[in-house]
């Protein structure tokens, strides 16, 4: 299926109206007046010359040009029909080859009642393919207008009077489906469907685009919109399902899925305007949930690209540590304000810790710990840390579309800013989530969702791994966040091996800065950000909370 089916059936087959003749409605007469006549620019040398109507079309216009157009074209004459019109050669072949393309017999093209301009009609069809028939039906409208040089009424030609929404190079055409469907199925063998699993339509059916053909099944036959190419590949429409004739057979297909720890994450983001969520298995890169709301909306999980706020300072503080500028227990001042490249940093609410450690900076998230290092950087450390520790920006072949995070080489106060997930980072859930399962496994482990071997992919993998001591400074770090800095308070009594960072990013022209919350408890990591919130411990906590209690 290329997308949710949208059928525009009219009672799945169509009763002709009472008054029908022929497959026409027969309209009665017009006492609306006869349009003007006016002189040509020829009737000024003479009152022989011809007069050409001006003016808006009358109703009874458009009532009997437009009976005509659509006479011949249920007729099957395309060199009439497109003569009616004002586009006569692309229309003359655009008719000719409708029907065939789309399956269609059994023609039928019922006018209604003109409005202004337009003439709306009712086609009713049978679509035939292999054997394989099923009847349909949809509504549509002509517009006319008066041509400028002989002054008849004529159809104004675009794709859409074929068919509502088609384009320029768009086809309605009856085959067999992109790729077969699939039965997809949890890393336990429980069958993930749409219905159970709402946030995972648009991820299955990507799934099946991808891999239908791959599980053994057999394709179905669906009458859909082609959409014509585009130049740009950005800019290419995918083709729309109409209508499905038959399903075809399904193959199954093992996901990374957990179907219980999909449950809690969408249970956890439900009700909410806008939020996301996803979970990995940080000593394999298994993907083990992604859930998205509205539920069918756009994939932020990994798609999306947001500021991370302070949930970067986990990658930045891996630079720190592997550079030797900084360490746990090593007195780092937070002062309350801090200049870089013409720049004045400030912390939230001015506040500032004078004598403390960078283990409480980093539990307390507090930025200009963080950006007063930036004097000692080159433009492209943070870059890449990001890449060649964390994954972030490789081209990953997760089995689905993901955008891989960003971390752009910036110059003073821009770079300042992305230490702390500002300036010109974006991250999604899915990278966010990675970060954290990076430290619990001492290693970047690539997120999918399908096995490589399906298809052969190669996984995106890191230069280097963290440093061992790089690794368990993070890890106290992190963990002190989770049991007394800005994580505690979602991740009370979570126990096992657990470590967790917050972040509130700000966002331009929004009252609330987007929450991000992600952490690790033992094998399980997990991310979510819920955008123009607050403070990420109380908006984006629960909701990774709920997954790590669920896992």
């Amino acid at each position: 299926m290329r997308r949710e089916v949208k059928y525009g059936l009219i009672g799945g087959s169509v009763a002709l109206v009472a008054g029908v003749v022929g497959g026409f409605t027969l309209f009665g007469g017009s006492d609306d007046a006869t349009p003007q006549e006016v002189r040509s620019a020829d009737a000024a040398a003479g009152d022989n010359a011809p007069k050409v109507p001006t003016g808006p079309l009358s109703a009874k216009e458009v009532q009997t040009a437009g009976q005509e157009f659509l006479t011949a074209w249920q007729s099957g004459d395309a060199a009439k029909a497109a003569k009616l019109t004002d586009s006569p050669d692309t229309a003359k072949a655009a008719l000719a080859t409708f029907a065939k393309r789309a399956g269609f017999s059994k023609v039928t093209v019922t006018p209604g009642t003109p409005a202004g301009d337009k003439i709306p009609y009712t086609v009713a069809a049978q679509i035939d393919y292999k054997g394989t028939k099923a009847p349909y039906s949809y509504r549509g409208s002509a517009t006319l207008h008066r041509d400028k040089a002989t002054g008849k009424p004529v159809v104004a030609w675009q794709p859409a009077v074929l068919y509502p929404g088609l384009a320029k190079g768009d086809e309605l055409r009856t085959g067999e489906a992109e790729a077969p469907p699939i039965k997809a199925v949890d890393r336990n063998g429980v069958e993930l469907t749409p219905e159970a699993h709402p946030t995972l339509t648009g991820i299955l059916a990507s799934l099946r685009d991808r891999y239908g053909a791959k599980t053994g099944g057999k394709p179905g036959v669906e009458l859909y919109i082609k959409r014509a190419k585009a130049a740009k590949p950005a800019d290419q429409q995918p083709d729309k399902t109409l209508k499905v004739l038959s399903k075809g057979t399904p193959g199954t297909l093992k996901t990374t899925l957990d179907a219980k720890l999909q449950a809690a994450a969408e249970k956890a983001i439900r009700g909410k305007k806008s939020a996301s969520a996803a979970a990995v298995k940080p000593s394999t890169g298994e993907i083990l949930a992604l859930a998205n709301s509205p539920a069918k909306g756009f994939n932020m999980a990994t798609q999306g690209s947001l500021a991370p706020g302070s949930t970067m300072k986990i990658i930045t503080s891996a630079m720190f540590l592997d550079k030797g500028l900084t360490s746990p227990g090593k007195k780092h001042p937070c002062p309350k304000y801090f200049t870089v490249g013409g720049w004045k940093f400030q912390n939230d609410g001015k506040s500032e810790i004078k004598n403390g450690t960078f283990a409480q900076s980093f539990a307390a998230s507090c930025n200009n710990a963080f950006i007063s290092l930036a004097p000692k950087l080159k433009d492209d450390d943070l870059t890449n840390e990001a890449r060649d520790v964390f994954g972030i920006g490789l081209n990953w072949q997760t089995g689905i579309p993901t955008f891989d995070g960003a971390v752009p080489v910036q110059h003073d106060a821009q770079m300042a800013a992305s230490l702390i997930g500002q300036g010109g980072v974006r991250m999604n859930p899915l990278n966010v989530a990675t970060f954290a399962a990076t430290v619990h496994a001492g290693s970047f482990h690539q997120p999918y969702i399908v096995a490589p071997s399906l298809d052969n992919r190669t996984f995106a993998k890191a230069a280097r791994a963290l440093k061992p001591s790089t690794q368990s400074g993070l890890k106290s770090l992190m963990k002190l966040t989770a049991t007394s800095g800005t994580a505690a308070e979602a991740m009370s009594g979570v126990s096992g091996d657990i470590g967790a960072k917050t972040g509130s990013a700000e966002v331009d022209n929004q009252k609330k800065p987007n929450a991000w919350f992600t952490a690790y408890r033992d094998d399980l990591a997990a991310a979510a950000v819920v955008p123009a919130s607050g403070h990420g411990g109380s908006n984006a906590g629960p909701v990774v909370r709920s997954i790590l209690t669920a896992g």
